[in-house]
């Protein structure tokens, strides 16, 4: 492959600003090179992170003077003129007050969503009922084909430039200018739901996390001034920073000497998904049908990260489900948080419309 300095100056990659969100990636072991089918069979990684963690306990703190001086207090104004009656009704509005207070403190605590509770189903607002930390993000609407015929699977006649993914034109043209997201982009997105509904439906993946983790990684391929083109590619092609260990980076050695990210002595993560080398050699998936599984393709790329999300038969409709899988794709917190902000955002803006 050219170096930077022979390419033209158009086509030289673009290097993503070094951030603790897109710097820590987990490796995944390397697998044959053999040719993966469109229709998906999901592989099984090993990661598998932990995040529920115990409710903290509340204790309630009795406050105020000791008991027998309270009973002398009451006493002393039980002997005044004009309190028999009074009396009764001061202590059932005081009963109901502390009854109140009580409530307002315990309540929350107790009611409050286990990390890997499943919702029960959507609140008017699309968020789940339940705030960001716990709950799955909002949905937009299926993807829906311009030819309702349409296959998931269709691949363009020999010899045309037309993408699969061209099916979800109609629906993809609304929504662009609405949620600024390339039209070629939505459409990778739409397909690769479609792809995944029919090959492992039992994940549940929606358009609108691809969407999430898209913006978060890349912005749709428009990073640092990358253009995303109509075939699907960015250009200049996206590459983040070396992995070698420095500002909370993982450090890892090159992989494929350079062939994917011009980087001879560390990997980096490339593409507007940002796979890494070692990952994209086990799932990179054609999309397009042009024969080639192009990791800076945002087919191919879309269609590869929801092989990865469904992985290890992950159901992305449960909280557990979906974090374990953006976890497994980006190990920090706040990564997950990110990913998270940007698909609830994407799905409640689609949904109205």
């Amino acid at each position: 492959m050219a170096s930077d300095d022979e390419a033209p100056e158009d086509q030289r990659p673009t290097t993503v600003d070094a951030s603790p969100a897109a710097a820590v990636r987990p490796s995944v072991p390397r697998a044959d090179e053999r040719s993966i089918p469109v229709e998906f069979t999901a592989p099984k990684p090993s990661h598998q992170p932990k995040h529920a963690a115990p409710e903290p306990t509340v204790d309630i703190v009795e406050s105020g003077p000791p008991r027998h001086r309270r009973r002398e207090r009451l006493e002393r104004l039980r002997a005044r003129p004009g309190t028999r009656f009074l009396l009764p009704g001061v202590l059932i509005a005081a009963v109901l007050t502390a009854a109140g207070v009580a409530g307002a403190v315990v309540v929350p605590a107790a009611s409050k969503p286990r990390a890997d509770a499943t919702p029960s189903g959507p609140a008017p607002d699309g968020t789940n009922g339940l705030p960001p930390e716990t709950g799955v993000p909002a949905t937009g609407e299926a993807p829906q084909p311009d030819d309702p015929s349409a296959s998931p699977t269709f691949s363009p006649p020999a010899g045309t430039r037309q993408r699969p993914a061209d099916v979800y034109g109609a629906w993809a043209a609304p929504r662009s200018v609405r949620l600024d997201i390339p039209v070629v982009a939505l459409q990778a997105y739409g397909y690769a739901e479609a792809v995944a509904a029919r090959s492992t439906p039992k994940c549940h993946l929606t358009w609108t996390t691809l969407a999430g983790i898209g913006k978060i990684e890349s912005d749709h391929g428009r990073t640092n001034g990358s253009v995303l083109q109509d075939d699907g590619r960015s250009i200049p092609p996206i590459v983040g920073p070396p992995l070698d260990g420095q500002n909370n980076r993982q450090a890892i050695p090159d992989t494929d000497q350079g062939a994917m990210d011009n980087d001879r002595t560390w990997d980096r993560a490339v593409g507007p998904m940002q796979f890494l080398p070692t990952t994209w050699k086990q799932y990179g998936l054609d999309a397009d049908a042009d024969g080639v599984a192009d990791i800076n393709d945002i087919d191919d790329a879309a269609l590869t990260s929801a092989a990865y999300l469904c992985s290890n038969d992950r159901d992305l409709s449960t909280v557990a489900g979906w974090n374990a899988a953006i976890h497994a794709y980006n190990v920090p917190e706040e990564y997950r948080a990110a990913v998270f902000n940007a698909t609830n955002d994407y799905g409640r803006r689609d949904r109205q419309g």
